[in-house]
């Protein structure tokens, strides 16, 4: 039975963990439905934006701890450059933005998720726990790279190294969500943020996510002449002339991906 259900509605693909009596957590299958979702969306011309969320009170657990139990399961290094590591690429790699809804707790390779995805909004019930050392492990899934950025090295390194979990107030106060909402209204809030999202000029929102992501690499200079490339290639598109023509004619713009 799949783990994860996907549903695509006005542009929006909505893909939501649904292994709620286990708190959402990762197996081998559900990383696999993960990694083949993303693939099929990112080339997927209907999919403008993505919501990524979880099933009852969790968001994500992390790992299965009981799968790592089972006599054949691979060693964790195989496991994390088979499984977790295309994952996060997949993610990052993404040319559509990706929402998010972080509903319950986000703990370990799961907080690493949330952190993959590029907006994030949160439950007032949402937490964050990167739980590694609770289990004699240290911090992977990219979030020794990503949650640095999002919060800054001194924080990043006292929230993997103490353990303690990061409450949705203090996540939005950091920087680490957008924003917090009742736990009723997450779900509308990140529709409603993806949707407007989708409305935007995908091909632009794809070259803007990919120089934030060479940013973390360049220099200033390489940088510079990045965006002057980009900008180029998205000057060149359909989508900018019609946001010119709609900007003149003060009327809503109609970006086709072209």
């Amino acid at each position: 039975m799949a783990d994860l259900r996907s549903e695509i509605a006005a542009g929006v693909a909505t893909l939501t963990l649904d292994r709620p009596d286990a708190l959402n957590a990762l197996t081998v299958g559900l990383k696999a439905e993960l990694i083949d979702a993303f693939g099929r969306i990112a080339s997927d011309p209907t999919v403008r934006a993505v919501v990524l969320t979880g099933e009852g009170r969790a968001f994500c657990a992390g790992q299965d701890l009981r799968e790592r139990l089972e006599p054949d399961a691979a060693g964790l290094g195989d496991e994390i450059r088979l499984r977790y590591n295309p994952l996060i690429r997949a993610m990052r790699a993404m040319p559509k933005p990706i929402v998010g809804a972080i509903n319950g707790i986000a703990a370990g390779a799961g907080a690493s998720l949330a952190f993959a995805c590029d907006v994030r909004v949160a439950a007032e019930t949402a937490s964050f726990l990167l739980a590694f050392g609770r289990v004699g492990l240290v911090p992977d899934s990219g979030a020794t790279w990503l949650l640095p950025r999002l919060v800054g090295g001194s924080k990043a390194v006292e929230l993997a190294l103490l353990g303690e979990p990061l409450v949705a107030a203090d996540a939005e106060r950091l920087g680490l969500v957008a924003r917090v909402v009742p736990a009723d209204e997450l779900a509308a809030t990140a529709s409603a943020m993806a949707a407007r999202l989708a409305s935007g000029a995908p091909r632009a929102m794809a070259l803007a996510k990919l120089a934030f992501e060479r940013s973390w690499s360049s220099s200033l200079d390489e940088q510079l002449e990045l965006e002057a490339d980009l900008q180029a290639e998205a000057g060149a598109t359909a989508d900018h002339a019609e946001g010119l023509a709609a900007f003149v004619a003060k009327r809503p713009p109609r970006f086709t991906g072209r």
